[in-house]
């Protein structure tokens, strides 16, 4: 099916004096100034105010007690102007998820409702409504050919890919994984929709093994490159499972399947991706400016609403 081409970009916009007060608001510090590079690149940003031993890297308070992880552990963040212009506009924000977890039996099947529940306790004023397309042991270029017709059916605003467990299990070609990821998230910002990425999942069978850290690293060379968010999921749940009092198998259940407490903990971090990445302020464009105002108050002040404030006790 051939996608309508966009008539004009939702949005692009100069920085503005609010979006460095929200900065400093959140206790964030503003990057130091870089030099020019051939592409944009991610930037790491955590969360203050977290229980932690002495000289280790505070975890993100906003978080469930089970699924806190230091920032540099969660993500990189990246501008997310689709998501933003959905904010402008007062409308909804649609979500295509795409990935194993996002569909399929069990447990799996909760975690689009767990995902948009985090997003609008993240966002109380905002009607998030997210669509989950996965299939279970998907690999990338598969997932690649199903994304033109599901963007033209969900039109969503941003997309959300979990990417490279199922690729690393089956050996494909890490030449041939890159250049299918790398093909397809440029395609989906060209239709002006914005892409969040999560990588593989961890668990202590492979934590070795050569060729799915290659995998990984490929994600996150590829997100770097693209300057879209990244959810270290990988990184977060090797933390986890190293804690004293913990192991993978609180999260990870058979068969590369998260279980319910593993996908609450994943939606929670996406959420964080997403609410932090809407932070990083915009630097070129005619499309104006997206005000202060135009932002939820959860993002305005980010000592607000947390994204699991109840946790279900799952």
């Amino acid at each position: 099916m051939a996608l309508p081409k966009a008539t004009a970009p939702r949005m692009t916009s100069r920085p503005t004096l609010w979006m460095a007060a929200l900065v400093l608001a959140a206790g964030l510090s503003p990057a130091p100034a870089q030099e020019p590079a051939p592409a944009p690149q991610p930037t790491i940003v955590s969360p203050p105010n977290a229980a932690a031993a002495p000289g280790a890297e505070p975890l993100d308070p906003s978080l469930s007690p089970e699924c806190r992880v230091p920032g540099s552990k969660l993500y990189t963040l990246a501008k997310l102007r689709a998501v933003k212009m959905a904010l402008k506009d007062k409308r909804p924000v649609r979500v295509l998820a795409v990935g194993s977890t996002s569909a399929g039996p069990g447990a799996s099947a909760t975690y689009p409702m767990k995902l948009e529940t985090a997003l609008e306790r993240s966002l109380p004023d905002v009607d998030v409504v997210v669509e989950a397309r996965g299939l279970q042991g998907e690999i990338a270029s598969g997932a690649a050919e199903r994304l033109r017709s599901m963007v033209a059916d969900v039109e969503p605003d941003l997309v959300i890919w979990q990417v490279g467990t199922h690729d690393a299990l089956a050996r494909v070609e890490i030449d041939a994984f890159g250049e299918a990821l790398d093909e397809t998230v440029k395609w989906i910002k060209s239709h002006e929709m914005d892409v969040v990425l999560v990588d593989p999942l961890y668990t202590a069978s492979l934590a070795d093994d050569a060729y799915y850290s290659s995998i990984v690293r490929k994600v996150q060379e590829v997100a770097a490159r693209e300057g879209v968010p990244l959810v270290q999921r990988y990184e977060a749940m090797r933390y986890l499972s190293g804690r004293a009092e913990k192991s993978e198998g609180h999260m990870l259940g058979r068969q590369f399947r998260l279980n319910d407490l593993g996908l609450r903990c994943m939606a929670e971090h996406v959420t964080r991706a997403i609410t932090l990445s809407l932070l990083q302020p915009d630097t070129t464009g005619t499309a104006g400016p997206v005000l202060k105002s135009d932002l939820p108050a959860a993002v305005r002040d980010p000592n607000g609403p947390q994204v699991n404030p109840t946790p279900d006790g799952h």
